[in-house]
């Protein structure tokens, strides 16, 4: 059974939303136009508010597109199932008995976008790259690739990795070495031209709009869907506006009434999978420069227990997020090894005012008399950074906001573009901020943990964290991640007390609050487009911000009819 909905935005005004949906229309020709002139053409929004700032690097952190359409991983993992993998660049993969060796066969018929031969020495190049570029290595690749010929590569790893090999090959994007060698900081680099092997490349670029179109020298062959169309809006209002309209095709969020999409959006439906974590994200380690009172773990646990999850669900998600569990764990996919040991299964979804209060009490807290606690002389005040657009975080932020003035905790929630709120976050440069944990390549609590938990993920303020925005760094969570690397995935016993180390660690100290998991929801054209998951067949996350999970689903459609 699969929950609902996700993914923010903020209607600036609905006379706003309005204005974007009719220029759309009118670029389009109008819905019965555009639904003819665009029938090979997949309409994608995102939930980006505002304009477009071109960046193609699939390894920064404001990239706007390329993981898995443009730039391509050697093989795709699905997340949400225990599958075997799909091969994408590379054709098959074997270890040695101990893990710390990774054969790699490789396609020999693919070709970058500007005629080049795809070869071992491109994955060698990219992986030395990343390895070499802490703030591009958000897997913690630690490996040593060797090509020993034009088809094959050979990884080798000092200590057993076995659960490097989904970071490694499904998370890694491979890009050309005759054009990636001569930039000066790969890392940061602004790509305008992207240049890949993947099923989609670059058509055009303006600031309210970018298109992809098919790959037609693609290895797999040209892909039935000639076209992908990137929009920028106002947010989610105006999102939903032109969904109702049919000016866009797929979108990842929600919408009103999101029981009963086939009813107010004819020709649509909508799916919904429990997948990522809603979590305050906190700059939580003074040792690495975090400052604010964020950094006390008893703030960090009032505000946990200060929060009513019922009501923010149903303000916020219209009833579509799930409980979460405080250690990390998925509850559904994870059931099995969501461990034991933890203090509290899943966080309450009612608030414990009097817990929280008691928290800062003891230490060393008192309330003035504005109500608002204190110590040292300084005020129990934060602020909170959301992307202005994204209206169910909005609602959230706002309605926590409320609720944690019941308890003396003053919160001030701060509206800001995409870029300043990511740029902010990879640098650690906040209190507060609203996100939520994504997966890792395969349906496995280790990877999540590996990268929003290790201090290899991780750096100090004014230094782009990737993606351990949180700067959490604990010596018994990084030896539990390094064990689990040499223990066979199949050996669940084994395995266990390390995610029982794992998980309790991680609700000792909470570093990212949880809130809800969110119930992902995507309403798609299924009059216009054939082969969209569903639930009997998840073959893809489905969520058009979730890459490379959304080049799988690009590559299954077909326009209706054919």
């Amino acid at each position: 059974m699969f929950l609902k909905a996700k993914r923010p935005s903020r209607a600036r005004t609905a006379a706003a939303g309005l204005a974007a949906v009719a220029m759309l229309a009118t670029a389009c020709g109008g819905s019965d136009q555009a639904s003819d002139t665009n029938k090979d053409t997949l309409i994608v929004y995102t939930g980006q508010s505002g304009d477009w700032q071109i960046n193609f690097n699939p390894f920064s952190p404001t990239t706007l597109e390329g993981p898995g359409t443009i730039f391509e991983p050697l093989f795709f993992f699905n997340n949400i199932r225990d599958v075997e993998p799909r091969p994408r660049l590379g054709r098959s993969f074997t270890w040695n008995t101990d893990g710390t060796k990774l054969d790699v066969v490789l396609r020999d018929d693919a070709t970058w976008t500007d005629g080049e031969k795809f070869t071992a020495e491109d994955v060698v190049f990219t992986l030395d790259m990343v390895k070499k570029n802490a703030a591009m290595n958000g897997t913690g690749y630690k490996g040593t690739a060797t090509a020993v010929d034009d088809t094959t590569v050979t990884i080798t790893f000092d200590e057993p990795s076995f659960m490097e090999g989904p970071q490694v090959l499904g998370r890694i994007w491979m890009v050309p070495a005759h054009k990636w060698k001569d930039l000066a900081t790969p890392a940061t680099d602004v790509v305008k031209e992207p240049v890949g092997t993947g099923p989609f490349q670059l058509e055009d670029f303006k600031a309210q709009a970018f298109t992809l179109k098919a790959n037609p020298s693609y290895y797999d062959g040209e892909p039935a869907l000639k076209k992908v169309r990137y929009l920028a809006l106002s947010g989610n209002q105006s999102g939903e506006a032109a969904l109702r309209q049919g000016q866009i095709d797929w979108q990842t969020g929600p919408v009103p009434d999101i029981a009963d999409v086939e009813k107010n959006y004819p020709g649509y439906k909508a799916i919904t999978v429990p997948m990522n974590q809603t979590a305050l994200f906190t700059c939580s380690n003074a040792a690495l420069g975090c400052q604010g009172p964020q950094t006390d773990v008893a703030v960090r646990k009032a505000i946990y227990y200060a929060i009513n999850r019922t009501q923010v669900n149903q303000l916020a998600f219209e009833n579509t997020s799930s409980e979460i569990s405080p250690g990390a764990a998925l509850l559904e996919r994870d059931e099995d090894v969501v461990s034991a040991k933890l203090q509290e299964r899943s966080a309450p979804m009612q608030p414990d005012e009097a817990r929280a209060t008691a928290l800062l009490e003891a230490a060393g807290y008192a309330k003035g008399a504005d109500g608002v606690y204190a110590k040292d002389g300084k005020p129990l005040a934060m602020t909170l950074k959301v992307v202005a657009g994204w209206t169910d975080y909005i609602t959230a932020v706002d309605t926590m906001t409320q609720q944690l003035q019941k308890v003396g905790i003053r919160v001030t929630a701060q509206q800001v573009s995409w870029n300043e709120w990511s740029d902010a976050r990879g640098r650690g440069e906040f209190e507060l901020l609203i996100d939520a944990l994504n997966q890792g390549p395969a349906p496995d609590p280790y990877y999540n943990a590996s990268y929003f938990f290790s201090t290899a993920t991780t750096a100090k303020v004014g230094e782009v964290a990737n993606p351990n925005f949180a700067r959490f760094s604990n010596p018994a969570v990084d030896a539990a991640l390094t064990s689990l690397k040499g223990v066979d995935p199949k050996d669940a016993a084994a395995r266990q007390p390390y995610f029982d180390t794992i998980q309790t660690e991680i609700e000792k100290a909470i570093p990212y609050i949880p809130v809800l998991t969110g119930g992902t929801t995507s309403e798609f054209n299924a009059k216009k487009f054939t082969g969209w998951p569903t639930e009997d067949d998840l073959y893809s996350f489905p969520a058009v911000w979730a890459r490379p999970e959304h080049s799988e689903i690009f590559l299954k459609l077909k326009p209706a009819g054919r």
